[in-house]
């Protein structure tokens, strides 16, 4: 390293030198890590250990204060919240205290080791959930000491949170490559533990563990199956990638879930009272371990093979194999084999339906069709039932299905008899037919049945379940119709009331949501299905009593419909009331939807499937390829949205990974289709066929991964009050359906005797009753809308709120506001920040509420209204401390300014009501929504102000952490540029940072005062950095160079924390000489991991790195050029001894056209590597310095006594300076982008300004010492300068600054002056005054545009103003 850095030094232009050097270092680092490296892991573990006690201490003490102060706190939604944030948190520090302990007990064992590794990192992300909910609840809680403690509670767990973060990713850096064999070790392990748990049964010495119950166990093994099956489908996709790092969380993340499948799987074994299940499930669970440590092995394995085929597939046949034994230990529980008994007796049952001729039975028609019709209530009746028992206990489910088999078996006899009797082959095909639909969806039923029973809590399973209970019915109903003579409209009655009965389950308690339509769409299909209904009425009685039997059974069958939607809307309307009501806690949604996967699955399945049908025409062909592209690209795009949300990094790879292989066998089926298309032959067949294969495995294999309970959205818990809010809506629905169950019985009848009075009367009670029951679900519905009765409730509150800063400000202003003794002025600072910051983060939720999700409205405007109360009694505590009246009412007007936006918002958000199709609000709202973000910002700034001021530095601290958690969870929405725009803006902030820490420096020697506003624009400055972090990392070249960033970036803000703390301390005692040496050291840290995060952008893209550099390099060339001129201008720019101008020209134009040759490198830079893209960056700016440097020799050689002259050839110089500047974005913007994009044509067009810069150098040069032509060569190049100045203000690029009016008033002075020049020097035609006169003019127009630009930004709400600046100035130009 020593020789590369002598060689370096030597030649400090040379690429290859400063290559050699960077390898050897390389090199040196690698050495000594090896030589250091189990030094280094012990004191990382150590640190990791007393982090992880720290953290496990924190989240202790917050817990307790957070239950302290749950008496005292008002806002239930919020206490709510904190309570489910502290339980799931809870839940995690035993394992954290755990692998604590076994890595203290066993210093050198690897598996203690990643076993607390693993336990750290699964703490931080509840931890930092605890911390944002802490936060949230602090302005709500009334006990001032409550308060206070559980807001330093927080602050010190986010603190040991950040410590952990950092501990636990160093600790993982140098333990990583060990994940495999411990994952091995882990599984063998449980391997042992489930022949003990085994052993212990048979010996009937295997008890239950305290709080396990069978039911629980059941679920928890359910649910641990899906998440192994999930984790072996990212396992498979890594072991194809090969990548050793990620291929070792996967498999310590199956080795985790398997560990939860083992302790389900013995909780079972110890709850049940079976011998022959007990026996069963751990005989299973012992070989899903046995299979899984196979699994692992073959995948070390393949990863010393990447890319071998035969290892990929003895691999995917040892995963198919673990996927047989989870199924089979799912099958072995307790109520799931009676389930699989009543699928096998369907299909046992099914087979006869294959059978060639269905013989007579020997009973008559008749006979055959009374026993159908009571067969089928039977078998309809059994389907309601396995629903209802699918909530229940295993019994229940055991109990309804072995029934449901059974009058399945009844059913299917009574069909097949029907077949039997059947006159035409025709008719008999067609009952075979109905009968085989009618065993599918019974199969269906029994397998959701069996999926809900295994994992209750899986969001959409009930209602799957319910839709197959509804086919069951809609399908004996079609083989009804077809099968029964019966009296005109009789079998329309019998299949309307199975259909009733069918759906009155819906409506006796919602507790999840029924479809995806919201509470306006439910009213519609309400009011719709209402009118349908009545007309349907109608339409009964009036047939009826005219005996139009076949119109009356059209009417049956309308009314039935109308009632089934109506009830569905009803049901869901009444769901969407519960959840709204702001006590009940509202749902979250998932990462993915595992629906939406599971039905692109089994659509993308059948449409493959018809594919290869041999029977498959032309036009089917095409339409399974349309039904394929649709569910495949709608797959990719969730996996895209999901990845971009997900912090777990092998989950947001594993969702890439999937999307790209989906993508990528789509792509090959979508060309076998075309081929297939073009010649329907069968080669073409076989290959369409074979392309199908890959196409349906990557699609399973990503459903399977989407399964990862993991990703489940999180149902919402309807509170008492929330039942309270639905039983109205029910009960009317209910009634609706009671009655026109009767009418319809009712209507029966009279259609077969319609002479009958009495049952008229009765006709026309159950009527009225449906028309009475309508009337009341519409006005209960409009009277329960969500979210009205919340925002109401809010708009007291912040009415009440304005009231109050108007009293204060009136004290304020008669100097009668009493000071608040009871509190400091630094934790009346916090509460303001915290309530601020609280509301700010409700905004858009509101706005989106508001717009399309009515009910999630009630909780949103609930919890804005929560924070108004601590942030008034906050602002006037803030006010009476503060002496100085203006700034009491600057912060009480700020407060109300918030106050009365938030009021304008709430009054828009009831209007919009939650409603898509309220487009007139969507403008106010957008208004409102924008209003309220700048008095946020305003008030906040203000706060920031004030707290820096003060040394309150507290805020500053929780805006760094709370920047760096937002990085870490990464972007909520797509990035908008591209690496390298996220890397100019990311080096031109740590740059900032940089330059602050040094004033920082400065200041706190000579102005401690001063640290406060400085640590402020620190922390505004950091929390862009991070901002920006986000995106760089995930547009950068790879995830490792992204998550390289974000650790940068992560390490730069926890040291940005402690310079800010020790700013804080050192205001408040500037004599302390120990503090301002902390002080230092903490800024000299900040400086270092600023060139560290510096360093991993430039990795990220070395070339473009380099024309930021270069960029910058020349940016400082040009204002030494300024200087120059201003030198020259004044006459005091001397030549040096003896010297001519003409022993520089050779050199300028030499160097000039070498300047010329690197432009040509740069252009091509933009499409070739980095490195040579760097290479040309360097070259370029390397020889703008030497010829800057020789034109200034060049420009002091004419001497004093000519400044004019002297001006025009630097001017010239600083031309080429500005164009090779803009030439060198130019091509950073363009590196790596296609031939035809925008920024190709922009580069090109900055070539030819710099070749046109060059050229007017040269001609300059050249004109120079002619006396005949220097005055028009001036003119020239300035007319040239002015059409580029030009060019520059048209385009859109925002100016850096602002201006004033008079500020502009005063450059277009210069104009006059110049035009003035210009007669003079026409009248004189003396060169000199020719030359000035450019001079003159350049600097005047150049002045004018760039302050009319500046201006531009004072006026860009005022289109008019815009309109005549950006017409005028052109024109005086």
């Amino acid at each position: 390293m020593v020789e590369a850095a002598k060689g370096a030094a030597a030649n400090p232009d040379s690429e290859e030198q400063q290559q050699k050097l960077r390898e050897a270092a390389e090199g040196l680092r690698k050495a000594t890590n090896a030589a250091a490296q189990n030094a280094i892991k012990k004191r990382l573990i150590n640190n990791l250990e007393n982090a992880a006690k720290q953290a496990a201490a924190a989240a202790t003490q917050t817990i307790a204060a957070a239950q302290h102060a749950a008496s005292s706190n008002k806002n239930q939604a919020a206490q709510q919240q904190l309570v489910q944030s502290c339980k799931v948190a809870a839940e995690q520090i035993p394992q954290l205290v755990q692998g604590v302990r076994g890595s203290q007990s066993q210093p050198d064992s690897p598996s203690a080791q990643l076993a607390l590794i693993s336990a750290s990192q699964n703490f931080l992300q509840p931890g930092a959930k605890m911390v944002t909910t802490c936060k949230a609840t602090v302005p709500t809680i009334n006990d001032q000491a409550s308060a206070m403690q559980l807001s330093q509670c927080a602050k010190n767990l986010a603190s040991a949170l950040a410590e952990l973060r950092t501990a636990s990713q160093k600790a993982q850096d140098a333990c990583g490559q060990l994940e495999i064999d411990n994952a091995l070790n882990m599984v063998r392990d449980l391997e042992k533990d489930i022949q003990e748990a085994k052993a212990s049964a048979q010996a009937g010495k295997l008890k239950p563990l305290p709080g396990e119950t069978l039911e629980k166990c059941s679920q928890d093994l359910g649910t641990s199956t899906k998440a192994v099956t999930s984790g072996i489908a990212q396992l498979l996709s890594e072991a194809t990638q090969g990548d050793e790092n990620y291929i070792g969380m996967s498999a310590r993340d199956i080795a985790q879930t398997l560990k939860s499948l083992a302790s389900a799987a013995r909780g079972v074994a110890a709850t049940t009272d079976d011998a022959a299940t007990r026996n069963a499930v751990l005989d299973c669970a012992g070989d899903v371990m046995d299979k899984s440590a196979n699994l692992i092995e073959e995948t070390k394995r393949a990863i010393a093979k990447p890319g071998d085929a035969e290892s990929q597939q003895r691999l995917a046949q040892v995963a198919k194999a673990v996927s047989q034994a989870l199924n089979r230990c799912v099958n072995s529980l307790p109520g799931q084999r009676d389930v699989d008994n009543a699928i096998r007796t369907v299909g046992e049952a099914s087979r006869s339906l294959l059978a060639d001729s269905f013989p007579s039975s020997g009973r008559s028609f008749q006979e055959i069709q009374a026993q159908l019709n009571e067969v089928a209530a039977g078998l309809n009746q059994s389907a309601n039932e396995v629903v209802q028992a699918s909530r229940g206990t295993t019994q229940d489910l055991a109990r309804a299905t072995s029934k449901f088999g059974q009058d399945f078996n009844n059913f299917l006899g009574a069909g097949v008899d029907m077949a039997g009797t059947s006159k035409s082959k025709e008719d008999q095909i067609q009952v075979v037919s109905n009968l085989k639909t009618i065993s599918m969806s019974s199969s269906k039923l029994l397998l959701a049945a069996k999926a809900l029973s295994t994992d209750p809590s899986s969001p959409n399973l009930k209602n799957q379940l319910a839709a197959a209970a509804r086919a069951v019915t809609d399908s004996i109903n079609q083989l009804i119709t077809m099968c029964t003579q019966q009296a005109p409209g009789q079998k329309e009655c019998d299949n309307a009331l199975r259909e009733l009965e069918s759906v009155k389950g819906m409506l006796e308690n919602p507790t999840e949501a029924v479809n995806d339509q919201s509470f306006f769409e439910c009213f519609d299909s309400v009011m719709e299905n209402s009118k349908v209904l009545g007309e349907s009425m109608a339409g009964i009685s009036q047939n009826a009593k005219n005996s139009n039997l076949p119109e009356f059974g059209d009417s049956v069958s309308a009314g039935s419909k109308a009632l089934c939607g109506l009830t569905e809307a009803a049901a869901q309307a009444a769901y969407l009331v519960g959840v709204s009501d702001p006590s009940s806690v509202a749902g979250q949604k998932g990462l993915v939807d595992p629906t939406q996967f599971a039905r692109a699955n089994q659509a993308i399945q059948m449409a493959c499937q018809n594919l290869v049908d041999p029977a498959c025409t032309q036009s089917q062909v095409l339409s399974a390829a349309t039904i394929v592209a649709k569910h495949t690209s709608a797959l990719c795009n969730a996996c895209r949205l999901a990845s971009s949300k997900t912090p777990n990094p092998v989950a947001k790879r594993q969702f890439v990974q999937s999307a790209k292989e989906v993508a990528n066998t789509t792509a090959n089926l979508v060309k076998s289709i075309k081929a297939l298309d073009g010649a329907f032959n069968q080669e073409n067949r076989e290959k369409c066929k074979a392309a199908t294969g890959p196409l349906m495995e990557a699609v399973d294999n990503l459903a399977a991964f989407a399964s990862n309970p993991e990703f489940a959205s999180i149902p919402a818990q309807i509170s008492p009050e929330g039942h309270a809010a639905m039983e109205p809506i029910l009960t009317a629905a209910q009634m609706i359906l009671e009655s026109s169950t009767g009418l319809i019985q009712t209507a029966r009848s009279l259609a077969v005797n319609p002479k009958d009075p009495p049952k008229w009367s009765v006709l026309a009670g159950h009527s009225r009753t449906v028309s009475d029951s309508i009337k009341k679900l519409i006005a209960n519905m409009r009277e329960k809308a969500p979210g009205q009765r919340e925002c109401d409730d809010a708009i007291e509150v912040v009415n009440g709120c304005i009231r109050e800063v108007d009293q204060a400000s009136l004290a304020a202003i008669s100097q009668q506001l009493t000071p608040r003794d009871d509190i400091s002025m630094e934790t009346l600072h916090e509460q303001m920040a915290a309530s601020v910051h609280e509301i700010s983060n409700l905004i858009d939720p509101v706005a989106v509420a508001a717009r399309s999700e009515a009910s999630q409205l009630g909780h949103k405007v609930s919890q804005m209204a929560s924070y108004f109360e601590p942030l008034i009694m906050a602002a006037i505590g803030t006010a009476s401390k503060i002496l100085s009246s203006q700034q009491q009412m600057a912060v009480l007007d700020q407060t109300k300014t918030l106050a009365e936006s938030a009021l304008q918002m709430l009054y828009t958000a009831k209007e919009a009501g939650g409603n898509p199709k309220a487009a007139y609000m969507q403008n106010a709202l957008e208004d409102s929504v924008q209003m309220m973000k700048e008095a946020v910002d305003d008030l906040g700034a203000t706060l920031g102000e004030a707290a820096s001021a003060a040394g309150a530095v507290g805020g500053m601290v929780d805006s760094i952490n709370h920047a760096i958690n937002k990085m870490e969870d990464g972007p909520a929405d797509e990035p908008d540029g591209t690496f390298v725009d996220y890397q100019t803006t990311m080096v031109k902030t740590a740059k900032a940072i940089a330059v602050t820490v040094q004033e920082m420096v400065t200041k706190s020697n000579s102005n401690p005062d001063d640290l406060g506003g400085l640590a402020n624009h620190l922390t505004n400055n950091f929390g862009n950095l991070a901002n920006e972090a986000k995106y760089a990392a995930l547009t950068a070249e790879n995830d490792e160079i992204g998550s390289h960033i974000k650790k940068q970036v992560g390490e730069l803000g926890f040291t940005c924390t402690s310079l800010v703390t020790k700013a804080g301390a050192l205001q408040c005692s500037p004599n302390d000489s120990f503090t301002k040496k902390e002080l230092i050291e903490s800024a000299r840290k900040v400086s270092e991991k600023v060139s560290h995060v510096l360093a991993s952008l430039q990795a990220g893209n070395r070339g473009t790195q380099a024309c930021i550099t270069a960029a910058s390099a020349v940016a400082g060339i040009i204002a030494d050029l300024d200087t120059t001129i201003m030198f020259a201008t004044a006459g005091t720019l001397n030549r040096e001894n003896a010297e001519t101008f003409a022993d520089h020209r050779e050199y300028i134009l030499k160097t000039a056209k070498a300047l010329v040759e690197d432009t040509k490198l740069l252009v091509s830079g933009a499409g070739a590597s980095q490195e040579r893209l760097a290479q040309a960056a360097q070259s370029s700016v390397s020889t703008i310095t030497k010829l800057a440097d020789v034109v200034k020799l060049g420009a002091a050689s004419l001497g004093s006594e000519d400044p004019e002259t002297q001006v025009v050839l630097i001017n010239a110089v600083k031309d080429v300076a500005k164009a090779l500047g803009n030439l060198i974005s130019a091509t950073k913007a363009a590196a790596g982008k296609p031939h035809d994009d925008p920024s190709m044509l922009q580069l090109k067009s900055s070539a030819k300004v710099m070749v046109t810069n060059v050229t007017s150098l040269l001609k300059t040069v050249k004109a120079v010492e002619d006396e005949a032509t220097k005055g028009t060569r001036a003119l020239e190049a300035t007319i040239e300068h002015i059409k580029q100045e030009l060019t520059v203000f048209c385009s859109s690029d925002p100016p850096p600054k602002t201006t004033t009016p008079e500020e502009f008033i005063r450059m277009t002075k210069g104009i006059t002056v110049a035009t003035a020049k210009a007669v003079a020097a026409g009248n004189s035609c003396r060169q000199e005054d020719i030359i000035a006169t450019a001079n003159l003019s350049r600097r005047a127009i150049a002045d004018m545009l760039h302050s009319c630009k500046l201006l531009l930004l004072l006026h860009m709400k005022d289109p008019m103003i815009r309109i005549v600046k950006r017409s005028q100035a052109p024109l005086v130009v």
